[in-house]
């Protein structure tokens, strides 16, 4: 089995600096208001009182409100000095990365649970899934006869071996391991309509079109009669018409069928154009 075929740098963020916790500041001033609520009560019955009344309750209410107000004031000088400390604490954001992983897996029961699980050990998140169809006997030597492919998002201090050997572990074959991009979250399906649709309006974004769907920048116009550099699962003809073809690169990754598919159908897209044009 390879390994990883690619790798990057995660990025990071700073951590938060610390601050005094919402529900801190709710609670005293819910105090706060509770006695100055208390005092004006107070202070309501002692001038009822001194009109004739006679009532220990004014004063309790008072002192009830002289000993809230002195308590929060108290509390807050600590708090301050760093006596008395929130319970409550802001856990730091963690830098993270995104990754594509890729491996060919057999179609038994459990299989996809097992890589799901490898991930979750290494406390990354899967953030898409791509299953391409069994039966391809391109894509299921040795017995496998599925292509799983994940993106994930995985902590920063995670390395493509790390996560290589952990698919490894859990039964995938052939794992490539290389870094992705927020758009490659975007379902192939629909991204795949809408550039059809781009296409049919104007044949001329074909190319800039292909790039997107298959994810290189690695794609050109092969003219009638020239050799083409290059062989393998990384390297795809795509026929646009009987004068020229396109040929996409992409060494890190190889295409799969269904990929190949997609691609197909983008340039008989173009060609449709054509022939309404004509």
């Amino acid at each position: 089995m390879s390994e990883p075929r690619n790798a990057a740098d995660g990025g990071g963020h700073a951590s938060p600096g610390p601050h005094i916790p919402h529900g801190v500041r709710s609670w005293r001033r819910e105090i706060a208001e509770l006695a100055a609520l208390f005092l004006a009560v107070g202070l309501a019955h002692v001038i009822t009182t001194l009109l004739g009344h006679r009532d220990p309750g004014p004063v309790v209410l008072v002192g009830l409100g002289l000993a809230l107000i002195v308590g929060s004031a108290a509390h807050r000088r600590l708090s301050a000095s760093g006596v008395v400390r929130p319970r409550a604490r802001v856990r730091a954001e963690q830098p993270t990365s995104l990754w594509r992983v890729r491996a060919r897996v057999a179609e038994r029961p459990g299989r996809l649970a097992a890589l799901a699980g490898a991930f979750a050990r290494l406390r990354c998140n899967i953030l898409a899934l791509q299953i391409a169809p069994a039966g391809s006997a391109a894509m299921t030597p040795g017995g496998c006869d599925a292509l799983d492919e994940f993106i994930v998002e995985a902590p920063a201090t995670l390395t493509p071996l790390d996560l290589w050997r952990a698919v490894d572990r859990a039964g995938g074959v052939d794992a490539v391991v290389v870094p992705a991009q927020v758009r490659d979250l975007i379902d192939p399906g629909i991204q795949a309509l809408l550039l059809g649709q781009r296409v049919r309006d104007n044949p001329g974004e074909l190319v800039a079109a292909m790039s997107e769907l298959l994810r290189t920048a690695e794609v050109g116009w092969q003219e009638p009669g020239e050799p083409v550099s290059g062989d393998g699962p990384a390297v795809m003809t795509i026929p646009v018409n009987a004068d020229a073809a396109l040929v996409a690169r992409r060494p890190d990754l190889p295409f799969t069928p269904t990929e190949a598919a997609r691609a197909a159908a983008l340039a008989a897209a173009a060609r449709h154009r054509h022939w309404a044009d004509e």
